[in-house]
């Protein structure tokens, strides 16, 4: 049977994993399907299981967000998580972003996404405020993510980074939000019931 680690549990082991040993790709791709961890630079960070709120709000966005690749027939698509992220060529970045839009099949196998997706979104918890803001923000920016939308609901704010540009737009919860790559993407938040 499954166990789930709550956020202080998290919190705890992932400062104490931060002192010792730099793993690879092949010890995360080992860990057992109940365990959800990344790995950034080497250093592995544990996840804890998602809030209900969380989760709605991933559903919220892929639904949008399907609906309009499915109206443009652009030929992307969107991946929530929990699906592999391997960001670089290196054998020690493993990521598992909230949400993905991907337009490049070729970038796409039945492990993941290998190389940038052309938006990714992070929805903020206690866990994982420094790695969405800091250390993630830089992996997705210098890999060539173009857009990279950070939901924070602690905050009541919404960024949207767009790297090519260097620009970020703020938005609060009952705006409508704009893509910066999608022209005509708009997700009016409003209709989130938080």
């Amino acid at each position: 049977m499954p166990t789930y680690m709550g956020e202080e549990e998290v919190i705890k082991k992932n400062m104490a994993l931060a002192q010792e040993q730099i793993y690879n790709v092949e010890y995360m791709e080992a860990l057992p399907e109940d365990v959800r961890a990344e790995l950034i630079d080497g250093r592995l960070y544990y996840m804890a299981a998602p809030t209900r709120t969380h989760q709605r709000l991933v559903m919220f966005l892929s639904g949008n967000i399907w609906n309009y690749i499915k109206e443009k027939n652009c030929g992307c698509q969107v991946y929530p998580a929990p699906l592999a992220l391997y960001l670089e060529e290196d054998d020690y970045t493993y990521l598992e972003p909230d949400l993905m839009v991907v337009c490049d099949n070729s970038k796409m196998d039945e492990k993941g996404c290998h190389g940038a997706p052309d938006l990714i979104a992070e929805i903020v918890s206690p866990s994982t405020r420094s790695r969405d803001y800091l250390l993630k923000l830089n992996k997705y920016q210098s890999a060539g993510v173009r857009e990279y939308w950070i939901l924070d609901m602690e905050k009541d704010v919404i960024l949207i980074y767009d790297f090519e540009h260097e620009k970020v737009f703020s938005y609060g919860w009952e705006d409508k939000v704009g893509s910066i790559g999608f022209e005509d993407l708009v997700i009016d938040f409003s209709g989130f019931a938080r």
